[in-house]
C-alpha cells in the first residue's frame, strides 16, 4: 500500500510536464508557421530576418525559448541523436556562401534566422515525451492555423484571399489564408491533410477528419493545380507500399519519382525526348514561362559553377540587374524575378554545384534512408509516413516552387521537420504515451 502511495507521489508531477513539453512544442509550431505578421500579402512581406525590428526580435526569442524549453524538457539521447555531420556540413556550405554575397553583413543575418529556424524545429521534435504528446502540439498548430485562415476569409478577406491589386492580378480570388501566397498557403494546408491521416491511423478519428477535410479544402480553394494534384500521389506512394511492409519499396518508388519530375521539368531542357513527350501530352512545356528563368539562371550559373553567388544573392546582383535585356532570345524579361521557381536551381545558383549535392544528400538520400530503416514500432512507423509524405510533397513542389533555406518559410520548415523528424523515427522507440 505505501508502495503504491510513493509511486502515485512520484508519478504527479510527470503528468503536467509531459502537458507543458506538448504545449510548448505546439507554441513553437504555431508561431513557427503563422508568423509574427500574418495576413502580410507577398508584396508587402517581410522576411523573417530582413529590416523588421518585429519579426527580428520575435525570432531571436522564439530560438531562445526554444532552447531553454529543450534544457528543460528534451531527452538528451534525443538530442544527440538528431545531430547529423552531413548538415553541419550544410550548414558551413551556407556560411561559407555569405562571404561572396553583395551584402555579407545581411546575408549572414539571414543565415543566423535560418539556423534559429532549425533550432526551433528541432525544439518541436525534442520536446513532447511520446506520440501522444507530439499529435497534441501538431493538433494545436494545425488547427490554430486553420481556425484564422478560415476566420480570416470571414473577416478580412482582401487579406486572406489575393486580390486584383496585386502584382499576380491573376489569382485574385484564390486563398491564401494567413499566408502571404497561395503557394505558402498550399504546402502547408497539403501537410496538414497529412497530419489528418497521421491522426486518424493512431486512433484520433475525429480530430483527424476533422483535420484532413478542412485542410484539402483549403487546398481546393489556393487554386494550386499542382498541390492539388501531388495529394494523392504522395499518399499512394508513401502509404500503399508500407500496408505491406515494403518500406523499402516505398523509398525506391520515391526516388524514382523524383527523378521522374527532375526529368519532365527542368530536365525537359537538356533531354529533347522529354520536352517533346511534354508537348504531345499537350501540357505547357514552358511551365507558365519557368524554361526563361531556368534557362537564365543556368547560364549565369556556368560563369561561377563552384561557389555560386553568395546566399539569397543572385536575383538582386548586378549579373542579373545590368544584365542585357534577354527577352530578346527568351520568352520574356526575367530580370525582376525573386528566384529560380525551382528550389534545386536555386541552391545552386546561390551556393554552387558542391553545395547543392550536399543538399540532395540532406534533404533526399539521408531522409529516405531513414525512412527505410524506421524502426519496426508501430508509432515510430505511423510517424515516419507522415514525415514522408510531407518530404515527398516538398521535394516534388520544390521543383517548381523555391523555399530551401528561407529563413522562416513555413514550407522550408516543414522540410526541416520532416528530414530531422525521420531521422529520429530510425534510431529511437517512440512509445505512445509515457
Amino acid at each position: 500500500m505505501s508502495s503504491i502511495d510513493n509511486l502515485k507521489r512520484t508519478d504527479a508531477p510527470a503528468i503536467p510536464m509531459r502537458l507543458a513539453a506538448s504545449l510548448a512544442a505546439a507554441s513553437i509550431l504555431c508561431v513557427l508557421l503563422i508568423s509574427f505578421r500574418p495576413f502580410q500579402p507577398a508584396s508587402t512581406a517581410i522576411a523573417g530576418s530582413g529590416g523588421d525590428l518585429v519579426n527580428q526580435l520575435g525570432f531571436g526569442a522564439l530560438g531562445g525559448l526554444s532552447l531553454l524549453g529543450m534544457l528543460v524538457f528534451a531527452n538528451p539521447r534525443t538530442l544527440f541523436t538528431l545531430i547529423s555531420p552531413m548538415w553541419i556540413i550544410m550548414f558551413g556550405f551556407l556560411f561559407l556562401s555569405t562571404f561572396v554575397a553583395i551584402d555579407p553583413g545581411a546575408a549572414q543575418r539571414a543565415v543566423v534566422f535560418t539556423l534559429i529556424g532549425v533550432l526551433c524545429v528541432v525544439a518541436v521534435l525534442a520536446l513532447p515525451r511520446d506520440a501522444d504528446g507530439f499529435s497534441l502540439a501538431l493538433a494545436i498548430a494545425a488547427f490554430a492555423v486553420l481556425a484564422l485562415s478560415y476566420a480570416g476569409l470571414l473577416i478580412v478577406p482582401d487579406l486572406a484571399k489575393h486580390t486584383t491589386s496585386e502584382i499576380e492580378a491573376e489569382h485574385a480570388g484564390l486563398w491564401r489564408g494567413i499566408f502571404a501566397h497561395k503557394n505558402i498557403a498550399g504546402p502547408v494546408m497539403a501537410a496538414f491533410s497529412f497530419g489528418g491521416i497521421y491522426l486518424i491511423r493512431r486512433s484520433w478519428r475525429r480530430m483527424g477528419i476533422a483535420l484532413l477535410l478542412l485542410a484539402l479544402w483549403f487546398v481546393a480553394h489556393t487554386g494550386s493545380k499542382t498541390a492539388t494534384a501531388l495529394v494523392p500521389i504522395v499518399i499512394f506512394l508513401v502509404l500503399f507500399p508500407g500496408l505491406f511492409g515494403l518500406r523499402m519499396v516505398a523509398a525506391l518508388l520515391i526516388g524514382i519519382a523524383l527523378a521522374g519530375f527532375f526529368f519532365f521539368t527542368i530536365g525537359s531542357m537538356f533531354f529533347p525526348a522529354s520536352h517533346d513527350l511534354l508537348v504531345q501530352m499537350g501540357a505547357d512545356a514552358t511551365f507558365t514561362g519557368r524554361t526563361s528563368i531556368w534557362q537564365f539562371a543556368l547560364e549565369k550559373l556556368a560563369a561561377t559553377p563552384w561557389r555560386g553567388y553568395g546566399f539569397e544573392s543572385f536575383w538582386e546582383a548586378p549579373v542579373v540587374r545590368q544584365a542585357e535585356n534577354p527577352s530578346y532570345y527568351l520568352d520574356w524579361d526575367v530580370r525582376g524575378i525573386v528566384h529560380a521557381h525551382n528550389g534545386y536551381l536555386d541552391i545552386a545558383v546561390a551556393m554552387g554545384f558542391p553545395a547543392m549535392i550536399c543538399a540532395l544528400i540532406v534533404l533526399v538520400l539521408q531522409p529516405l534512408f531513414d525512412y527505410a530503416r524506421c524502426l519496426r514500432k508501430r508509432e515510430n512507423v505511423f510517424m515516419a509516413d507522415f514525415f514522408m509524405m510531407c518530404l515527398t510533397f516538398s521535394l516534388m513542389n520544390a521543383f517548381l516552387e523555391s523555399f530551401f533555406f528561407r529563413r522562416a518559410d513555413p514550407v522550408w520548415l516543414l522540410v526541416v521537420m520532416a528530414c530531422f523528424g525521420l531521422r529520429m523515427t530510425a534510431r529511437i522507440p517512440i512509445a505512445t504515451r509515457v
